[in-house]
């Protein structure tokens, strides 16, 4: 399950805060570098203290992702928001062969591309990036290794302007792309990173607190459980260029004090907002509130190896007697986007259909043709906040008052995700209200999960084994037309929407605040900004 960068958060917080005696800045002391060059320079706010490595190999926490987005260029991108077209960057062109036996993947780096040393970036650089992944083998390799299946022979220079990747045919060409898009595909600077190994590490030593890459930014410096100081690359070939000369982004894990710093105006950005600060900031002068997609959907899985959601109209009328609008505008109070299908709004294959909302007559008439007049089941629920603020509690308590109006009972019992999941994995849960995130942005990421029982994922957990679909999405990750794969998509997710074991509630969202002189801020669902398309 995709918890591989959520679930260990709050640990790593915890192990640092314990690790490091000084203590995080107070929120309206900025440091000389905020002061300093103040028209210059973006202030970022936020809890910082899942930060382990600026290393783009070892980084898989959102802080150091974010940084070494910044600091690092990739073979292909995606723009923004969207992750629904993979887009050129260090690679100015690939082409997807199919070779027989393997697939392989041809990429043509663009000309006059540099490091920020000024050495120029060649196929090498590529190939001895993509095998230092492989060789550290740190968090985030699982990428290459399980879902790509790549070993270092796969990887090789044709010239120094072409890179040839092979995959194995039980690989998906287009995921892979997908993968390569985050800071795992990030491209270092061989030469200089060399110079920097130290036993044997690959200079993992010094990139846990330096760059070595190509992109708009570099690390100045870390200070831990304090601040990142990033200082625009002037060598930098990409686009855009950067608007301002740096960005120092704080450890401020406390909302409020976020908040006070806004307004202030210490901050220009601030990440970790909640619902309250963000209802105390609007109508403020000179802060405004914007909000980010994530990639996450929070859902309820019906196990089917439980009667009587075995049978497809009985799982058809608990999805149609949700009030889903309610959901989104009563309790997160806009701050969650009503999506209904397994692939989260922002990837191809987004399904934009949302059938239900709120139909008593037609849910108590489903549950009439499955012959059943009164049913009653145990929902597990996480204890804490559901993503986007509300607390899990109060959103099965909406559940199960929408519920009891078809003549459902549902019995609530809160445990442990930790708790929850083990039940949940082992096929003895029967309702079980849940979040998922992509491990990589790409649609096969979740329909994979969501489908292929074989998997022992999702479909497992609920007991769904319908060979005829999964046959279908192991089908779609294997095409490389970009428009055919998404039309494949599609379709799958509407016959899930309505076939399948799930009810999907919503997709959260993220909210910022920003100083109103703060432009060209815009969220990826992918945990990061590009600093260098703001300004200010």
């Amino acid at each position: 399950m995709s918890y591989r960068r959520s679930s260990i958060l709050f640990v790593i917080a915890l192990l640092v805060a314990a690790a490091c005696s000084q203590p995080p800045p107070s929120a309206g002391s900025p440091t000389p570098q905020a002061t300093g060059g103040a028209a210059s320079t973006l202030v970022w706010y936020a809890d910082t203290s899942d930060l382990i490595s600026l290393d783009p190999a070892v980084a898989y926490e959102f802080t150091g992702v974010l940084l070494a987005h910044n600091a690092y260029e990739t073979l292909v991108k995606f723009d923004g928001a969207d992750l629904s077209t993979i887009k050129p960057a260090l690679a100015q062109s690939w082409d997807i062969k199919d070779s027989g036996t393997q697939w392989d993947i041809t990429f043509k780096l663009r000309s006059g591309a540099k490091f920020a040393s000024g050495n120029a970036i060649t196929a090498d650089d590529v190939v001895y990036s993509f095998q230092r992944v492989l060789k550290l083998n740190k968090s985030p390799a699982f990428l290459f290794t399980d879902i790509a299946q790549i070993k270092d022979t796969s990887i090789k220079a044709s010239d120094p302007s072409t890179v040839v990747i092979s995959l194995p045919k039980t690989a998906s060409p287009q995921g892979f792309l997908a993968v390569l898009t985050f800071t795992i595909g990030s491209v270092v600077d061989s030469k200089d990173v060399k110079t920097k190994e130290t036993g044997g590490d690959s200079g993992s030593g010094y990139l846990l607190d330096h760059s070595s890459g190509s992109g708009a930014f570099v690390i100045d410096h870390w200070t831990k459980n304090s601040e990142v100081q990033l200082k625009a690359n002037p060598n930098y070939t990409g686009s855009p260029k950067p608007a301002l000369g740096g960005v120092l982004v704080k450890h401020v894990p406390e909302s409020t004090n976020q908040q006070f710093a806004l307004e202030k105006g210490d901050a220009d950005i601030a990440r970790n907002l909640g619902a309250q600060q963000i209802t105390a900031l609007q109508g403020k002068p000179g802060v405004v509130t914007t909000t980010g997609n994530s990639l996450q959907l929070v859902y309820v899985g019906m196990n089917v190896t439980v009667k009587p959601l075995d049978n497809v109209n009985v799982r058809e009328a608990l999805r149609t007697a949700i009030d889903y609008d309610g959901i989104v505008k009563d309790l997160f109070k806009g701050g969650a986007k009503k999506v209904q299908g397994i692939v989260p709004a922002g990837l191809a294959g987004y399904n934009e259909t949302t059938p239900f909302q709120a139909d008593v007559n037609k849910a108590k008439s489903l549950l009439q043709q499955a012959g059943q007049t009164a049913i009653t089941l145990e929902l597990l629920v996480p204890t804490g906040p559901a993503p986007g603020g509300v607390a899990w509690a109060d959103l099965a308590a909406k559940l199960q008052s929408d519920w009891k109006n078809i003549g459902v009972t549902v019995n609530i019992k809160q445990t442990t995700q930790a708790d929850l999941l083990g039940t949940y994995r082992a096929q003895k849960g029967q309702l079980v209200m849940i979040l998922w995130g992509p491990d990589f942005p790409d649609p096969d990421a979740n329909v994979g999960p969501f489908t292929d029982y074989a998997a022992k994922s999702i479909a497992f957990r609920n007991g769904w084994d319908d060979k005829t679909i999964a046959a279908k999405g192991r089908d779609a990750a294997l095409i490389t037309d970009a428009a055919k794969r998404s039309t494949a998509y599609k379709d799958i997710t509407d016959y899930v929407l309505h076939n399948g074991p799930y009810v999907v509630l919503y997709q959260p969202t993220e909210p910022f605040g920003l100083r109103s002189n703060v432009k060209g801020f815009v969220w990826s669902p992918m945990d990061w900004t590009d600093f260098a398309a703001i300004s200010k």
